[in-house]
């Protein structure tokens, strides 16, 4: 194969070829492109990722493909041709990890799925990102991340008694991504070790289900489902958001009874609330959330956000400003810590954020947002197909039109 894109990080030499749509996927492998692997993306001829046609926000390109396609190469196949298999299964000869999060079935279908390409390429680590799993009655379900957030129960804790919402982020997307990032890194551990590959299955609603723990361990074993706190937890009290004398919101957090008592006597000056038995152990504060609450949120409102977050620190109470994206964009603490960069793209630079891991003597890899099928010929060129072989793939529908930069259309 040609040589990656950009050189460098602790993945480097790791040829990851993905058929990967929307963001489970995409995450994973932009995850380990971040860390120096060479990610080759696959996509349909027609359109490409259905990511792509989101919106088109950022300059003409869709806010979330930006997000998790950067430091790819963009190869469109038709992979219901039997060329275009082909040149995909030669792709896949020469790379190390296979990553995909089609529709159910989508691969058995075309004889590449987890056992298939187990048999024909015993070196790869074959990853595929699933809705809900086999062997169970939804398997075969379409999964989005609404779908599964709301299957998994993470709604029913999210929102308010009676208005329940899906988390902002799209969790079960992105944690199942992430989850599939660390399989593939364990699994190429193993592969180091016995020189094949392996298969590997993560399903969304196993992701969400297991970030459910605190909230199914409680009602398992009570009884009970607990009511959505808004911005709070059904599992401490004093924790949440509350309005200061500037109108602005700050959000309050203890955790253990030690942390109220230097809440109550310490920051908000009321030893009577910090000697209250009602207050004393933060079961008993649960039960008294909406009493608890009413002190905390009266106080607040008597003094600025500067002077509520000062008293805070000074009582070493975990304390946050309520922000909204705008204020994110612009928030101090990335700039100061230089947190945020310019990648490439087919409109000119983006900003981008650097990912979260910071690994001493590398430098994440913040490599250009792929066009469709911009590396076609590059990538075929690389696993050995000549010019001609190209353009007779091209008449046959094998593959996508030449790639034309966007500034030469």
């Amino acid at each position: 194969m040609s040589e990656p894109q950009a050189p460098g990080g602790p993945l480097a030499g790791v040829t990851v070829v993905a058929l990967e749509q929307a963001v489970s996927a995409p995450l994973c492998t932009r995850t380990l492109a971040d860390l120096g692997a060479r990610v080759i993306k696959v996509e349909n001829p027609r359109g490409g990722d259905i990511a792509r046609d989101y919106d088109d926000v950022v300059n003409g390109l869709a806010a979330h493909f930006v997000w998790v396609n950067r430091a790819k190469e963009s190869v469109t196949l038709n992979l219901k041709e039997p060329a275009g298999l082909d040149v995909l299964h030669r792709l896949l000869a020469e790379a190390d990890v296979l990553v995909s999060n089609l529709a159910p079935g989508a691969t058995a279908r075309l004889g590449i799925a987890a056992a298939d390409v187990e048999a024909r390429h015993p070196h790869l680590v074959a990853l595929e990102i699933s809705g809900y799993g086999t062997g169970g009655p939804l398997s075969d379900r379409r999964a989005y991340d609404l779908l599964v957030q709301a299957e998994s129960g993470a709604c029913s804790i999210t929102g308010r008694p009676g208005a329940p919402a899906k988390p902002g982020p799209p969790m079960a997307d992105a944690c199942t991504g992430l989850y599939a990032a660390i399989s593939i890194l364990a699994t190429l551990h193993d592969r180091g070790r016995t020189g094949r590959g392996s298969t590997v299955a993560v399903s969304m609603f196993d992701t969400m289900t297991e970030l459910m723990g605190y909230a199914l361990n409680h009602t398992r074993h009570t009884g009970v489902d607990q009511e959505p706190v808004g911005m709070g937890s059904p599992a401490v009290s004093p924790y949440g958001a509350y309005r200061t004398a500037d109108a602005q919101t700050v959000v309050l957090g203890t955790t253990n009874d030690q942390e109220w008592q230097r809440l109550a006597g310490g920051m908000m000056g009321r030893p009577d609330l910090a000697a209250d038995e009602r207050f004393l152990r933060n079961p008993d504060r649960v039960v008294h959330r909406d009493l608890l609450d009413a002190q905390v949120a009266a106080w607040c409102a008597r003094h600025d956000l500067a002077e509520v977050q000062a008293a805070a620190n000074a009582a070493g109470i975990g304390n946050a400003r309520y922000n909204t994206p705008s204020d994110v964009v612009t928030h101090p603490h990335l700039t100061a810590r230089d947190r945020w960069r310019e990648i490439d793209s087919p409109v000119g630079k983006l900003p981008a954020l650097l990912p979260p891991p910071i690994i001493a003597g590398h430098e994440p890899v913040m490599g250009a947002v792929p066009g469709l099928g911009e590396h076609t010929d590059a990538v075929l060129a690389g696993v050995g197909l000549s010019e001609q072989e190209i353009a007779e793939l091209r008449a046959c529908g094998a593959i996508g039109p030449a790639y034309v930069p966007a500034d030469q259309r």
